[in-house]
């Protein structure tokens, strides 16, 4: 069944191609698209299944085996990545069209959206299957060409400032990314994952810590940690509401992956893990209060994925299985709530005219559909019993105080606080815009509809999240599963190293 395994990154640059020959034919280019993202979905639920009963799966791209050729590798982990990121990109889509249709433009869209759109969708399932350094580059840069696309639709002037500000960013970190391959590669003579685990450690200890810090510095600024994450509050929220979903949901975590696997697959044994625990305290407990601050609910959103991501550093940082496995379990969770609120943002800008939260008010009343599609995720953010937030925070506080160190209990400190200021940050939006009563002197909106086909999504993602919770006992077995995989490593050496056939 290893044909399977390049299918989600060739389906959608196979689709990409047909609906940009399809321009101008908006319904033939939905179709193809909406085709494409469902058979993905299918098609990494069979790789997950798989990969759980029979181990990774691996295929030589072109027939050049490993460590010559490029190879495509399907574990547990990633399996588990594509599951997640090819839902949500499904759920957005559909979400994108629905607003197509309520804006009018459904005969008349961008023509570009739909083959950028299934570019980004297959650069980000290209650096999950990646098991080499130079192809995971690759699939960054083709996020990068596609996401700085999406930013600036419209080409109005805030999103080309935005736009501007992200991709100079992203290059700074991609020429870094490039530096430290190259330094990899002069100092092993591979760019191949499963061989970089066999020689890396062959190497000094300080050479080794410069290229594991330079990898580091590249991935942390994708993934958004502070302090390399100014950026992201200032660019997600000038984008259409489908496009920052879907930045919000996924981009970082791409970078979070990244760290995932190179710290245990060619960094074992913790020797950044300070480190990693001191970036992600800051991290946590800055994006919080960054929130707390905001008077704009995109902002805040934005502050708030920042914040959490620190939780998936916190569970990396401790090297232990089960701080990895809450980690993993925690991402998944992340992508499908973040990307379900920043949805849920899109639908009260439409319903109330605003995200402004001195602006809002009386949703609740207006809309009972639209409050519940916001709290319930949110509550789930902020890590409320029993939630599938509050499952992957108790894994990683029990991770921390089981590791026992000075670092790791400021962590589960951090950690609580944050879930703390998560809740109030969510609890002040619930207040201004939905439970308090409008403004007199704002513009009437209780004619404002909320168009079924953005809402059918978000219901699917927020019902997903709460999935989350029924299914949260295997979904923790599957997480430690592939936790146990990454930590012991000769397993993905052998598959990737001792594959025969491509």
């Amino acid at each position: 069944m290893t044909f399977l395994v390049p299918l989600p990154v060739v389906m959608p640059l196979l689709g990409a191609a047909l609906t940009l020959m399809m321009a101008g034919k908006p319904r033939a280019q939905r179709t193809v698209s909406l085709s494409v993202l469902t058979s993905t979905l299918l098609v990494s639920i069979a790789l997950l299944i798989l990969s759980t009963t029979d181990g990774p799966l691996v295929v030589a791209v072109g027939g050049w085996l490993a460590p010559v050729g490029i190879a495509l590798v399907a574990d547990q982990l990633a399996a588990l990545m594509l599951v997640v990121s090819s839902a949500v990109t499904l759920c957005v889509l559909v979400y994108s069209i629905g607003q197509g249709m309520a804006d009018g433009d459904e005969e008349t869209p961008l023509s570009i959206y739909h083959p950028t759109y299934l570019i980004l969708t297959a650069g980000v399932t290209n650096a999950f299957l990646s098991g080499d350094l130079f192809n995971l580059y690759v699939g960054f840069e083709i996020l990068l060409v596609a996401s700085y696309v999406l930013l600036t639709l419209g080409g109005t002037e805030n999103r080309i400032r935005a736009g501007t500000t992200y991709v100079v960013v992203s290059l700074v970190s991609s020429l870094i990314f490039l530096t430290a391959l190259g330094l990899v590669y002069a100092a092993t003579g591979t760019l191949n994952l499963a061989q970089l685990a066999e020689r890396l450690d062959a190497l000094p200890d300080d050479l080794r810590l410069i290229l594991q810090g330079m990898l580091l510095l590249a991935f942390g600024i994708k993934a958004a940690v502070f302090p390399l994450s100014a950026w992201l509050p200032d660019s997600y929220p000038t984008a259409p509401a489908p496009v920052t979903a879907v930045f919000a949901g996924l981009l970082t975590k791409v970078g979070v992956y990244a760290i995932i696997r190179t710290e245990t697959l060619l960094f074992p044994g913790g020797r950044a893990a300070a480190l990693l625990l001191v970036v992600a305290l800051l991290t946590m407990v800055v994006g919080i209060l960054g929130a707390v601050a905001q008077s704009d609910i995109k902002r805040l959103l934005s502050f708030t994925l920042i914040s959490h991501i620190g939780y998936l550093l916190f569970g990396v940082g401790l090297a232990t299985r089960l701080g990895l496995s809450s980690a993993i379990f925690y991402v998944v969770h992340h992508i499908t709530i973040q990307t379900t609120l920043f949805l849920a943002a899109g639908l009260i800008e439409r319903r109330g005219g605003s995200t402004g939260l001195d602006k809002l008010g009386g949703l609740a009343r207006l809309s009972p559909v639209l409050a519940g599609l916001f709290l319930i995720p949110a509550l789930n953010l902020a890590g409320i019993p029993p939630f599938s937030g509050f499952i992957g925070k108790v894994g990683l506080l029990q991770a921390g105080a089981g590791d026992g160190g000075v670092l790791a209990w400021a962590l589960v400190g951090g950690g609580v606080l944050t879930s703390l200021l998560t809740l109030y940050a969510i609890a002040r939006v619930w207040n201004l815009a939905f439970w308090r009563a409008p403004d007199p002197a704002m513009p009437d909106r209780s004619g404002a509809l909320l168009p079924k086909l953005m809402v059918a999504p978000t219901l699917a993602l927020v019902v997903l999240g709460m999935g989350l919770t029924l299914v949260a006992g295997p979904l923790f077995e599957i997480s430690d599963q592939a936790a146990g995989f990454l930590m012991e490593r000769s397993g993905y050496v052998d598959a990737v190293l001792g594959e025969e056939t491509p």
